[in-house]
Parts: structure tokens; sequence; C-alpha cells
């Protein structure tokens, strides 16, 4: 019973006793897992992805974090951390498979220049030979509805970050409904040009 619950504790956490030593922290923490993992695959309904998010986009979102939940302001050696996750992206034999929602292009999260540099970013990305993003373009008929978002490390777990909390998911039964909530999801999706035709237009669409 004991080592049952341990492993309840260790698979919830609120943010705030995640974030409690800082966001800096938090970061570093992650790194091991995203060395390790060969295959990931991740759906985001409200922000771009951290591993596609600019120096500038990050900085606005974690200040908004820092704010809200009333931490100490490390946004700076937070910022640096991300950055350094996402050399996975250029080494080792690592694959991306990452999905967003068209929204997640139009959402005012930081100012226009800000916005469109991430956007352009995202193009950029998106040639990338390691990484695949599809949009699920807005008005797109669906079974599968907009989900939290969720990443899925090889088939060894998925984290899901929730309003309150952060979940960390290894049952395989659990794994694997997240892998076909993905893989439905990504049937909705468009890849390459098309994609890139959907982020170019929430450009101009920032005037």
């Amino acid at each position: 019973m004991i080592a049952s619950l341990r492993a309840v504790d260790s698979m919830y956490v609120e943010w705030r006793r995640l974030h409690r030593a800082g966001l800096r922290r938090q970061m570093e923490s992650r790194l091991p897992l995203y060395e390790r993992t060969r295959h990931f695959r991740a759906y985001s309904s409200w922000l771009v992805p951290g591993l596609l998010q600019t120096r500038a986009y990050t900085a606005a979102v974690l200040r908004s974090i820092m704010r809200r939940q009333r931490l100490p302001d490390d946004v700076d050696e937070a910022v640096a951390s991300r950055m350094e996750r996402q050399r996975v992206l250029h080494e080792g034999d690592h694959r991306f498979a990452l999905l967003i929602e068209e929204s997640v292009l139009r959402s005012a999260v930081c100012d226009r220049g800000t916005m469109a540099g991430q956007l352009d970013h995202l193009i950029t990305c998106s040639s990338l030979p390691s990484v695949s993003l599809g949009v699920i373009p807005m008005g797109t008929g669906r079974d599968r509805w907009p989900v939290e978002g969720f990443w899925i490390f090889d088939e060894e777990q998925v984290n899901v970050e929730l309003v309150s909390s952060y979940l960390t998911i290894t049952q395989p039964r659990e794994v694997a409904e997240y892998a076909q909530a993905f893989a439905e999801l990504a049937a909705m999706a468009v890849h390459g040009e098309p994609a890139r035709a959907l982020i170019r237009a929430a450009i101009d669409a920032l005037g």
C-alpha cells in the first residue's frame, strides 16, 4: 500500500509543488528524459511545444507563469535551460512528431513581434529532417475533440499538463490510450506545405 501511494504521489504533482524550487530547476530536471528518448510524440492545444519555442516566446510564457504562481524570478535561467534542451532536435537519432491546433498559431500569448518571430521559427523547424509538424485546421470536422496537452516519450511514459497539476503516466494501457489519441489527432492534421500555409496565414493576420 505504501509503495502504491508513493507511485500515485509521483504520478500527480501540483504545479506549485513542482515549481517551488524555481522554474529553472524544473527545466533542468527534464533534460535526461529528453536525451534518452528516441521517439517523441506531442500534442498541444494551448501553446507552441517547448522544443519549438523561440527564446522570446519562452520568456513571455514563463514570465506569465512566474507572476501567476508568485514564483521567484529565475526566468532568464529557465529560458536558457529550455534553449539548451532544444539541442536534441539536432543531435542523435531522435524523431519528433508534433501536433498543434491551428488556434495555437493565433493565440495572443505574447506581443505581435514575438509571435511573428515564433511563427517564422515554426516554418523553419517544420523543415528539419527530425521533425514532423502537424496543424489541425480550425473548422475541421472531428470525432476527437481538442484535449489536454501531452507528451509521449517512446512507449515508456506520457506527461500531461493540466491546469493545476502535472501527470506522469507509465501504466502501459494508459500510455496506449494516449498513443491512440495522438494517432486520431494526427489523422486530422495537415503537414508539410499545407501546414506551413496555415502558419503563413497566421503571420499575415498579425498585420
